[in-house]
């Protein structure tokens, strides 16, 4: 027997709802001034590593070759 109705669901399962909740909290908690410094710190995180990544595999392969 197939779900009645439109079922959504995300990443992990999460739904609409339950990422508005999550937004919600996260401006409740941070403020809406602060989120975007939270998301340009993450964002230069997510960068830095991906370049430390980059530069440890092109250390590798000079070693190998």
């Amino acid at each position: 027997m197939e779900p009645t109705g439109i079922q959504l669901a995300g990443p992990l399962g999460l739904g609409f709802p339950e990422i508005l909740v999550i937004c919600a909290v996260f401006v409740l908690l941070f403020g809406a001034k602060k989120i975007p410094e939270l998301a340009k710190g993450l964002g230069e995180g997510i960068k830095s590593f991906k370049t430390a990544v980059k530069e440890e595999d092109k250390v590798e392969e000079k070693k190998q070759a």
